[in-house]
């Protein structure tokens, strides 16, 4: 966002290269799902772009980003046109906007509450869905929000969704004559992994995450590799296009369940703001322990006649927000990539980054694993990665940026001496650790007697990282049975020692040496 004051044809200048940008990133998402950039990063485009319209109204161009849905139907698909628009919906990031939305319904509506549903706001692929007499007749894809490819063919090898309604063994409805739904297509986290795998063995591509998984398994031209796909469905939406439809949202949920139709659980309806509030938060709480992604929540009023007297926007509708979680995606630039010798004599390979922000958390450094996870991510000093952080998972490079790669990005190869010692470096054929061999290693040593001192082994508290490293600089420890020599001069002497945690250390000690 913008925070310094423009000229107009400052902000002129600046508003043409975001629309460039945005229009780029688009194409490459939605036509050939290959992002180059994070969601997070795509975001903050757009945000920037809204910000300079609002201030500089007549900046406003007909082919705006802000003025439109999505991207263009991929070649080699039939072109479906939408009986009434896939419309994107505002993303919102803080709990203010939140209360926003809902006093300004509140106020346009003349009410002083208003009763509203939320559900979770998946990360797959939108997909309308055609019934007719009960029967599957076409399924298109969001595309620009007004006309879609036509990927029928395609949805109907996806189990989950019936062919003919009502199905299953919740046959308590009778399907409208026309029935108009909306849904996501999204891949399962763990079935996610395991697809991945599949792909790598075959030497075939693999995908940064669920969602670009499932948009491209889904926008395959032969349905056999569909078929092939474990790919899922949760249907969210009844259409204005279907035939008696229900006077409210929370309604057509039901409806579709009853028609035996995925609906999702979690998605709930609220009497009052707040309570709206605490089930978003229990919903960011419970993110990464769901089987499926989400990247936020979706909050819509209940009334259809609510939302038709709010109505629309030019891209998006006014009763409808989508709150957004903290991204757990990110996009830095690799500064330089370094070994370091853990206490098994294993040399790991430690990328450090520009560092960005993810989930709240800097993240400055990520370890590269191995030297076999360096090739075959192909990963280089220099290079644009996509780093995750999800949950309590270790930072991780999910895939370089080739696009962003500029020429002459040198490999890198792990030192065939040990950074600390000088040892020959030396690795098994089985094994995809490289290890320094010397147990005299300074670097083994050290990170042996931060071990040894842990929680997890002796508890020796005081005795941290910079203290085992002046140890074993010093020459005052050479292997475990030097640590019980020690005086307490000797550690009071290291740089920095804090004395009282030291002396009961130093007492911790003695005790066990005797």
């Amino acid at each position: 966002m913008l925070d310094v004051p423009l000229t107009k044809a400052q902000a002129r200048r600046r508003a043409a290269q975001l629309r460039r940008e945005i229009d780029e990133h688009d194409h490459r998402y939605y036509v050939f799902d290959t992002p180059v950039i994070s969601d997070a990063e795509y975001d903050e485009l757009k945000r920037e772009l809204i910000d300079l319209e609002q201030r500089f109204p007549d900046l406003v161009t007909p082919d705006s980003p802000t003025q439109r849905v999505g991207g263009k139907p991929r070649e080699g698909f039939v072109t479906v046109r939408h009986e009434t628009p896939m419309l994107s919906i505002q993303s919102i990031w803080n709990e203010d906007d939140f209360r926003r939305f809902y006093q300004t319904c509140c106020k346009e509506l003349g009410k002083t509450e208003c009763i509203l549903v939320g559900e979770p706001k998946y990360d797959g692929a939108s997909v309308e869905i055609v019934y007719d007499d009960g029967n599957l007749v076409s399924a298109s894809t969001r595309g620009d929000g007004y006309s879609g490819e036509d990927v029928t063919v395609n949805v109907k090898t996806i189990r989950e969704i019936p062919l003919r309604l009502p199905a299953g063994q919740r046959k308590s409805g009778r399907a409208p004559r026309q029935l108009v739904l909306r849904g996501e297509i999204y891949m399962d986290k763990k079935e996610f992994q395991q697809f991945n795998r599949h792909q790598e063995g075959l030497r075939a591509k693999a995908f940064a995450n669920p969602r670009n998984a499932a948009a491209g398994s889904l926008r395959q031209l032969d349905p056999r590799i569909t078929a092939k796909r474990p790919l899922h469905i949760f249907v969210w939406e009844v259409t204005p296009a279907t035939t008696g439809r229900p006077d409210s949202h929370w309604k057509c949920l039901q409806l579709m369940k009853a028609l035996g139709l995925k609906t999702n659980s979690d998605g709930s309806r609220f009497e009052s703001l707040n309570e709206a509030v605490d089930w978003f938060d229990q919903m960011k709480s419970r993110r990464e322990r769901l089987s499926y992604e989400i990247d936020g929540c979706v909050f819509k009023l209940d009334s259809l006649a609510a939302q038709q007297r709010l109505g629309t926007r030019a891209a998006n509708p006014r009763w409808a927000v989508a709150w957004k979680f903290p991204p757990l995606q990110k996009s830095t630039r690799i500064k330089d990539i370094k070994a370091y010798v853990g206490r098994t004599g294993a040399l790991t390979p430690v990328a450090t980054l520009e560092p960005v922000h993810i989930g709240g958390v800097e993240v400055a450094h990520v370890t590269l694993h191995n030297q076999d996870e360096i090739d075959r991510k192909d990963v280089r000093i220099g290079d644009t990665v996509l780093i995750e952080r999800a949950g309590d998972v270790i930072p991780h490079v999910v895939k370089v940026i080739e696009e962003r790669r500029t020429r002459h990005k040198r490999t890198y190869r792990l030192p065939s001496r040990c950074p600390a010692c000088g040892s020959q470096i030396a690795r098994l054929p089985d094994e995809a650790v490289a290890r320094c061999r010397n147990a005299s290693c300074p670097a083994r040593l050290r990170e042996g007697i931060i071990h040894f001192a842990s929680t997890e082994a002796m508890d020796i508290r005081g005795l941290g990282e910079k203290l085992a490293g002046q140890l074993v600089e010093k020459g005052l420890v050479k292997n475990f049975a030097d640590i019980y020599e020690l005086t307490l001069d000797d550690l009071k002497n290291m740089s920095g020692a804090n004395a009282s945690p030291i002396g009961r250390s130093h007492q911790k000690m003695m005790r066990m040496g005797d």
